[in-house]
């Protein structure tokens, strides 16, 4: 698989969820660019692979259909024979219902989820989820043999360059609301640039020192319980380790974070923020 593969097969499986829909509604896309590094590698080896997320908002129905928008997502996706990651039970009346489903073969993870705007109201937003099993970028997938579709050019950023900056500021503050320590940097981390057909995104991606299971899943609730105090959209998302991993996006600068736990026992971290955009990374 490569980017533009991943790309369109998420597509798909976004509008299998939403072109028989009733009321229709609107695809407002969310995050910036939608290639990113994979933080939940699943041996202990050095990661070069990317995924692609891409998520969209529901919008133009009225807000209190977003809960019903949800449950037609996941009727639709289950008439294509796809599968829910858990028992398939969503608890209708708490703040985020979400339903979490992958697909089969190929192993794309995606959620529909319905957050409470006005509770008395039963009002709420929507949003559709889909991310691709993590894939070598270009130069990599060509030494296996594959063609890449609209490649993705990665590149060492400027230390100096604003978007650098913006992506090390977010990093520093999920590493203060972890309040765990940071693990050396691997093979696959740090800072890189990627430009692609979309535009160009710096992306930060490090590592927690292992952690015990029930830490690793607190540590992940802290940082959850930060983003939403500083006010990103948060969603909570199925990994194969176990631990739910959160999405959040910053309202203001198109920044995408990540944390997940690994099965190395760490906790993984990536900021994905436009190369253009804010000087500052006030949160």
């Amino acid at each position: 698989m490569n980017e533009q593969q991943a790309i369109d097969r998420a597509e798909e499986i976004i509008h299998q969820a939403v072109d028989g829909m009733s009321p229709r509604p609107t695809l407002e896309r969310m995050g910036p660019a939608p290639v990113g590094a994979c933080i939940a590698r699943d041996d202990h080896g050095p990661d070069e692979r990317v995924q692609v997320t891409v998520a969209y908002k529901l919008t133009g129905v009225p807000g209190f259909e977003a809960q019903n928008l949800v449950r037609q997502a996941r009727d639709a996706w289950l008439k294509q024979g796809y599968k829910h990651n858990s028992s398939g039970e969503v608890d209708w009346t708490s703040a985020f219902p979400t339903v979490y489903m992958r697909t089969g073969p190929d192993d794309f993870w995606m959620d529909a989820v319905t957050g409470v705007v006005d509770r008395a109201k039963g009002e709420g937003l929507a949003s559709l989820s889909v991310t691709s099993p993590c894939f070598l970028p270009p130069g990599k997938s060509k030494a296996l043999g594959a063609t890449p579709a609209a490649p993705a050019a990665f590149e060492a950023p400027s230390p100096d360059d604003a978007a650098t900056r913006r992506a090390l500021a977010h990093s520093s503050r999920i590493y203060d609301a972890l309040q765990v320590g940071s693990a050396p940097t691997q093979p696959g981390e740090g800072l890189s640039t990627v430009r692609d057909e979309s535009g160009a995104s710096v992306h930060h991606t490090w590592s927690t020192e292992p952690l015990p299971e029930g830490e690793r899943a607190a540590a992940v609730e802290r940082a959850q319980t930060f983003f939403r105090s500083a006010g990103w959209t948060v969603r909570r998302v199925p990994t194969a380790e176990g631990t739910p991993g959160v999405v959040a996006g910053h309202p203001g600068e198109h920044t995408v974070a990540q944390v997940a736990a690994s099965t190395t026992g760490a906790v993984r971290i990536a900021v994905t923020t436009p190369a253009t955009g804010p000087a500052s990374a006030g949160a």
